[in-house]
């Protein structure tokens, strides 16, 4: 997507769904995620972190309460660890959980003018989320133009909301460059458990509640916040041309290190989500080897990122402003 060019919609092949289903599915995921579920029963979708005991974030979640339960939209390679993360904690918890992939699809639509054409309500008057006919549109963010939209495949497709399948990467790569122009974070398997929630921004994303209690992760989420020490952020970046891919390590030309987060190209170069430290002195610990694991949705390592004995080499990236304030 180009500034000049319209972002194509349809179904987003790269993401997944969890379905929550029962009547502990809110309280079960009330102790496991990072944001209050209990908003989901007026009918607001939420951004959520699915973290480890130690506040690392295991999968970033958009929570959306349709009618045959709880649909938690995340990278499609996050959902067999997820789901089976998650079974562990059940216990006698009345929630059932299933890979929803096949019976719910999940498409991605920007601006709402072909939803109202197809027949479909959209969130407004200060919902963020409506249904219709089993189809599902949530806000992605209450001040954004953009959609999910969840369903049954046969019912998207009579909707014409299915996209053309002959542009499916073009949709995700769309798709993917409006979040990192959203500032919105994604956790990849190559990603997983490297960051805290606040490195991520979710505090500043409205994907973290500081008074719901307890859930796996929260004490670490909770000291980080009231300490005020988050050394490291999201930063968005134009980089230049190069092989890059999501989980690599960085180092910029002003000092500051870290790895990013999501990489799409753009025009002639390439647009970024990275965490780095807030200073060059505080990204020490965000600098990992480059030889890190590969996302499938990522590409080959960068050429000239790492020096022949292993250090990292600067990288004349450019800061892109984000849409909301560190």
């Amino acid at each position: 997507m180009t500034n000049a060019s319209k972002p194509q919609s349809g179904r987003l092949l790269h993401l997944g769904l969890l379905r929550f289903t029962g009547p502990d599915s809110s309280s079960f995921l009330q102790g496991q995620v990072s944001n209050d579920t209990r908003r989901l029963s007026a009918g607001d979708p939420l951004l959520a972190a699915y973290s480890n005991p130690q506040g690392r974030v295991l999968a970033v979640m958009h929570l959306l309460p349709h009618s045959s339960g709880i649909a938690a939209i995340l990278p499609s390679e996050l959902v067999p660890p997820t789901l089976d993360r998650l079974r562990k904690f059940v216990l006698r918890a009345k929630v059932q959980m299933e890979d929803a992939g096949d019976a719910l699809h999940v498409s991605g639509h920007h601006g709402a003018d072909a939803l109202r054409s197809a027949g479909l309500a959209v969130p407004r008057d200060g919902k963020g989320y409506v249904e219709q006919d089993g189809i599902g549109v949530g806000l992605v963010r209450r001040d954004s133009d953009r959609y999910w939209v969840i369903g049954a495949a046969e019912k998207l497709a009579q909707h014409r909301l299915a996209g053309d399948p002959r542009q499916a990467d073009q949709i995700e790569r769309d798709w993917r460059l409006a979040d990192i122009r959203g500032g919105l974070p994604q956790i990849y398997l190559g990603t997983a458990e490297a960051f805290v929630a606040q490195m991520l921004n979710l505090d500043l994303l409205d994907g973290i509640s500081f008074s719901k209690g307890c859930y796996t992760g929260q004490e670490i989420i909770a000291r980080t916040q009231h300490l005020g020490r988050i050394k490291r952020r999201l930063y968005r970046l134009q980089l230049p041309r190069g092989d890059w891919r999501v989980g690599q390590s960085v180092r910029l030309n002003d000092g500051r290190s870290g790895r990013l987060v999501e990489v799409v190209p753009s025009g002639e170069s390439f647009e970024a989500l990275a965490v780095l430290g807030v200073q060059a002195a505080d990204s020490g610990e965000a600098e990992l080897s480059s030889s890190g694991a590969t996302s499938s949705s990522g590409a080959a390592s960068s050429s000239g990122a790492a020096s022949s004995s292993g250090a990292l080499s600067s990288i004349a990236a450019s800061e892109l402003p984000l849409p909301y304030t560190l």
